[in-house]
């Protein structure tokens, strides 16, 4: 496909604090192309995560445009906004943001009952193998180590067959081993799914696992670099 899945044009967010108004994003202008992985590089405060709410419709912009798989989100409202997520987007937080009340299986069937679809449990199993999670299909959260959660997590995210995978900072509440094959699990999903995977995170090695990197500082993007061909 020619079209991007993201296009980002004079992109500006600005919020309200006692001390006035802050600006966070400033005119940011970005283009992601169908299938690619893209790192979102840079520190704490550069505002790298406000521009993954905004391209997920979690956070309105107030300033420029933002489309989404062809969607104009500053037209949307939040239902619309709503709908385009549980169709289009998965989205993979650093907090796992399980429901503690609900089995493995039942909180990745939860998007797909919200669909009315009628295999969400049969594709939830399904999605739960596909991460190693075959045996652990009735715990609950709480029964879970982190690793193992972040993985029920990844199985919702993509519950849906996203064709766009966000993910931000995934490994934040994890060890390094444990983050790196999470890490692995998440780039062996999305090549296979073909789907755009945009990934926050402030880890230069992990930036360089993907196509692209986006580097960002102060609201701006200061470059985008292609990575590898791979």
């Amino acid at each position: 496909m020619n079209e991007p899945i993201i296009q980002l044009d004079g992109l500006c967010l600005s919020l309200q604090s006692r001390a006035g108004t802050v600006e966070i994003l400033r005119g940011i202008d970005l283009k992601i192309m169908h299938g690619q992985s893209v790192a979102v590089l840079g520190p704490s405060g550069s505002g790298k995560t406000s521009l993954l709410m905004v391209i997920a419709g979690l956070e309105r912009s107030t300033g420029g445009s933002v489309t989404v798989e062809g969607a104009d989100l500053t037209a949307l409202d939040e239902d619309g906004l709503a709908l385009l997520r549980g169709e289009k987007i998965g989205i993979v937080f650093q907090s796992f943001h399980l429901v503690p009340t609900m089995t493995a299986v039942e909180n990745v069937a939860l998007p797909l009952e919200f669909q009315g679809r009628g295999e969400a449990f049969d594709t939830a199993r399904e999605l739960l193998g596909e991460v190693g999670l075959e045996h652990r299909l009735h715990h609950f959260p709480a029964e879970l180590s982190g690793g193992e959660q972040q993985r029920v997590a990844i199985a919702r995210a993509l519950s849906t067959r996203p064709r766009l995978i966000l993910a931000d900072e995934p490994t934040g509440n994890l060890d390094g081993e444990t983050g790196r094959q999470i890490i692995d699990l998440l780039f062996s999903l999305q090549r296979r799914s073909n789907a755009t995977l945009v990934l926050v995170t402030h880890d230069e090695a992990l930036s360089r696992q993907c196509q692209r990197t986006v580097r960002m500082g102060d609201g701006h993007v200061l470059s985008d670099d292609l990575v590898s061909a791979a």
